[in-house]
């Protein structure tokens, strides 16, 4: 066979181009026996849709692999680069040998390379498509407007992906599983608690919330929660007040009024007779 097999448009973007100048001549498709195809075990995307793999395995079997795997060759075996969905819909109906591109790679490019594949065909789920951006982010150490340059992504979307990822565990796994959607999950970010992250999202699924609906809740639990602060800090702030009356009255021995605001106030202290105004006055030593 012939045909020529490539990376498909800007997988070349975050790879050396020597290392693609060195692959050059090795670009030609080769059938490959799928016993001799193992898994990359290190690629970003961890989570396949069964239902996918069977209607891509069906159309494989009416049409045929259209678009070659990409591999590296590792001893005896091959490792997956690019194409695992492929593979898996391939071994599900029997097929004996797949085309593939063979390619040298150090296993820092497999990474690289698995990452961009996936992120370009948006095969991954919000949460593995943050963590493939902030593997990229670190490997390459570059900024997120130079990383958004290369995979024809906005800043503000890797942005958002990445903060994906300060969710909960148990949110995130909702996520991934689809139970609910990244609007639902922006959303939540804006809680700051964990344990209540994870009760909105448990209201999103039990009551089928949508997005617009939990901002709502968000914003009137905000609010409630600032009320309860002012509060509690009213309550906390009459505690102290009434303990100083307690003892201002106690040492004069007659009716005190505090008047507090905005930390000023005054102090009254009652008398009921002459005798008793220079009873206070001594006790002040006036």
């Amino acid at each position: 066979m012939n045909k020529k097999g490539g990376l498909g448009k800007g997988l070349g973007a975050l790879i050396n181009q020597n290392l693609l100048e060195n692959n050059e001549t090795n670009k030609n498709v080769n059938l490959i026996s799928i016993n001799l195809i193992k898994p990359n075990y290190n690629q970003p995307r961890k989570n396949f849709d069964d239902e996918k793999i069977i209607m891509l395995a069906q159309s494989i079997k009416q049409h045929g692999i259209i678009q070659p795997l990409i591999l590296k060759k590792v001893d005896d075996f091959y490792i997956i680069v690019a194409g695992e969905r492929r593979w898996k819909a391939a071994k599900s109906i029997g097929m004996k040998e797949l085309p593939a591109v063979i390619m040298e790679l150090s296993d820092k490019d497999l990474l690289e390379v698995s990452l961009i594949e996936n992120i370009q065909r948006e095969d991954l789920n919000p949460i593995e498509e943050g963590l493939a951006y902030k593997k990229l982010l670190e490997d390459f150490n570059i900024t997120q407007e130079e990383l958004g340059k290369r995979i024809g992504k906005s800043r503000t979307v890797i942005t958002n992906s990445i903060r994906l990822l300060n969710l909960d565990k148990r949110v995130q796994e909702y996520l991934i599983d689809g139970v609910i959607l990244e609007g639902h999950a922006r959303v939540i970010l804006s809680i700051d608690n964990n344990d209540l992250q994870y009760e909105i999202a448990q209201k999103v699924i039990d009551e089928d919330l949508s997005v617009r609906e939990i901002e709502k809740i968000i914003k009137n639990l905000k609010l409630n929660n600032k009320k309860e602060v002012k509060k509690s800090n009213t309550e906390n702030e009459n505690i102290y007040i009434n303990e100083i009356r307690n003892k201002l009255e106690g040492m004069f021995g007659t009716k005190v009024n505090l008047k507090n605001k905005n930390n000023k106030g005054k102090i009254e202290i009652e008398y009921y007779s002459n005798e008793d105004l220079q009873r206070i006055l001594d006790i002040l030593k006036i």
